[in-house]
């Protein structure tokens, strides 16, 4: 089974990973990886980092003549502006001493795992908390997603994303946006997700785009930032992946950890998710239908899972991500040395991060699929998952 580990720091010398469990004979290059790097630098709504911060992965070990070896995958994705911030965040480093003459920051950010995590560790500075917790560490997430998603691709099970709503933009529009995805995941999830692309926020819908980037102007004049929803459509699953019988199987669960688990996620849902609640059962359970040849649904109100195993229907995934806490307009914090009230200080980032994010959650749930596919179809080598699930 597929398991992966990431290291490093936003400011270090760089982001490491090591994917292991991959199958031999998947054909992988550093462009699959490097597409998916570059999808999630891209966004209207970026930081100043985005203008150095160029991810190209360095493949140490696991891939000879372009296909992977079934040996453990290692990559690193190296910082290009270490040099600069070495001088201001020496103590990533640091392997003696105890950083005296460092600066210190002691003014953890509400929303943020600066005061928890120095609570817990018990640093007396925040600085290790930012470094670990930042969002820079999904960079290595999604080079690492990205090695499974090319397993899933070779099977024919596509990923795609695309932004709902900005802030209040998007909101009015909700059913119009969540059907316009629908003819383009007709045509396969990775038609979606470049079709997605080409919007600056990663909405389908032109206007809404527009306001969109209107709405990230507003509050970024206002020195403020903003989250919003997104949806993530999975094509080609077969029925069957997953499993009912413990709980730790089913495949909604393993999906929502994933997720869950990524910087800034708040909440998911899977087909009508939470408006279920509010419908009585006749408008919320798909019909089964059978066309001579295999069972189907009239409806995808479930999203593609029941009893936590796939329908082999598309899977429909949305997805909440909070405002970002780091802020241009500071909120009130305390300072963890002298406990006097002040406002917060701000480190680079972005007003609105989530057509970035959009590209992490795609690939964060790669791994989680191909391995309910190989627990079902699986084998030691691309050749023999084939033999007994023949790609379409």
């Amino acid at each position: 089974m597929i398991r992966y580990l990431t290291s490093g720091e936003s400011h270090g010398p760089e982001l490491t990973g090591i994917v292991e469990g991959m199958p031999a004979g998947v054909p992988i290059t550093i462009d699959d990886i490097a597409l998916h790097l570059a999808r999630r630098q891209q966004g209207y709504g970026r930081g100043g980092r985005m203008a150095w911060e160029k991810d190209i992965p360095r493949i140490h070990s696991g891939i000879r003549f372009g296909k992977t070896s079934g040996g453990p995958i290692a990559m690193s994705l190296v910082n290009r502006a270490y040099e600069k911030d070495e001088a201001n965040w020496p103590v990533v480093m640091s392997v003696e001493g105890d950083g005296e003459g460092v600066e210190r920051i002691t003014l953890p950010r509400p929303g943020h795992a600066d005061l928890v995590g120095n609570q817990k560790y018990r640093f007396g500075d925040i600085r290790p908390v930012i470094e670990r917790s930042s969002a820079r560490e999904t960079g290595m997430r999604v080079a690492c997603g990205a090695v499974a998603r090319k397993l899933l691709k070779e099977v024919g099970i596509e990923i795609g994303g695309h932004v709902l709503r900005i802030g209040g933009a998007g909101y009015r529009n909700w059913d119009h946006v969540r059907a316009t995805a629908d003819p383009y995941a007709e045509k396969g999830a990775e038609h979606l997700f470049t079709s997605a692309d080409e919007s600056e926020v990663r909405c389908l819908d032109a206007s809404l785009t527009d306001e969109m980037v209107e709405e990230i102007k507003k509050y970024r004049k206002a020195g403020s930032s903003l989250g919003g929803v997104y949806e993530i459509i999975v094509t080609g699953l077969p029925a069957g992946l997953g499993s009912y019988v413990h709980w730790d199987r089913k495949l909604d669960g393993l999906l929502a950890q994933a997720i869950m688990g990524t910087q800034a996620m708040k909440g998911i849902e899977f087909g009508l998710g939470f408006e279920a609640g509010g419908l009585p059962g006749s408008e919320v359970h798909d019909e089964i239908t059978h066309d001579g040849t295999t069972y189907t649904r009239r409806t995808n109100r479930a999203g593609g899972l029941e009893g936590g195993m796939t329908t082999g229907m598309p899977l429909i995934i949305r997805g909440i991500m909070k405002p970002i806490p780091t802020m241009l307009k500071p909120l009130k914090t305390v300072d963890i040395d002298t406990l006097e009230e002040i406002d917060t200080r701000y480190e680079r980032s972005d007003v609105c991060a989530l057509p970035r994010a959009v590209v992490v959650i795609e690939n964060v749930i790669a791994p989680v699929l191909a391995n309910a596919f190989l627990e079902k179809f699986g084998g030691d080598s691309l050749e023999e998952i084939l033999q007994r699930y023949p790609a379409p």
